[in-house]
């Protein structure tokens, strides 16, 4: 289970960072700050996306080792 949580905090923090640059680069390429609207939808709906990724990956962390 150690090396389960280690490896599951570096993939995580790969994936934040990696994720994080490809929002940013989204904003640019989708050009968000055409309206204020979007920029708030895309924010929020962006801010909200790595959820599922990160909340499966920590649950699979925490399950417990199979007895052998």
């Amino acid at each position: 289970m150690r090396t389960r949580k280690l490896v599951g905090t570096i993939i995580l923090l790969v994936f934040i960072i990696i994720y994080a640059l490809f929002a940013m680069l989204m904003a640019i390429v989708l050009q968000v700050r055409a309206s204020s609207i979007v920029e708030v939808i895309y924010y929020v709906a962006a801010g909200l996306a790595w959820l599922p990724p990160a909340m499966w990956l920590i649950w699979w962390m925490q399950q417990p080792d199979n007895p052998s």
